[in-house]
């Protein structure tokens, strides 16, 4: 598999958010078909000090050595994805992620998080979010390097 060299991220402009959760909404109709938003939206927008902020997974891959299973890898995209057939439900990504981006719900027993599609930047009426290129080398982490072939 060829190593992909870019990913998108979100990138988030506090100062253009009202704070109408929309964005949440959208989220959680990609991975819930529900337009409920908060705890099963993989993206969190959340008011402190008067400024609003988001909570995001941001494609780093710190979670990808924690899985015991295997179940977290890059995409071909370099998106971080979790696989649901391969994943144990043992939560270890969810207590490890330093950025809260990966996310638990009571409804089912494998974690989501943000997969990059674009859903809550089309959702966002006013332009607080906008998916952008980064070079994965610039943001990604590891914690353990594995061995290659």
């Amino acid at each position: 598999m060829k190593k992909a060299k870019i990913v998108k991220i979100l990138k988030f402009h506090t100062e253009m958010c009202n704070g109408c959760l929309e964005c949440e909404k959208a989220c959680s109709q990609v991975h819930f078909k529900t337009d409920e938003g908060g705890e099963k939206s993989a993206i969190q927008i959340i008011k402190n000090k008067g400024l609003y902020k988001m909570i995001v997974c941001n494609q780093n891959g710190l979670c990808i050595d924690m899985c015991p299973v295997g179940a977290i890898t890059r995409r071909k995209t370099g998106v971080v994805s979790l696989d649901k057939n391969t994943c144990i439900g043992c939560q270890a990504c969810v207590g490890f992620c330093p950025f809260d981006g990966m996310k638990k719900s009571e409804e089912r027993i494998e974690p989501f998080k943000c997969i990059s599609c674009g859903s809550c930047v089309k959702a966002c009426s006013e332009g607080a979010l906008e998916l952008i290129e980064v070079k994965i080398d610039d943001i990604k982490e590891v914690v353990y390097h594995k061995q290659e072939a």
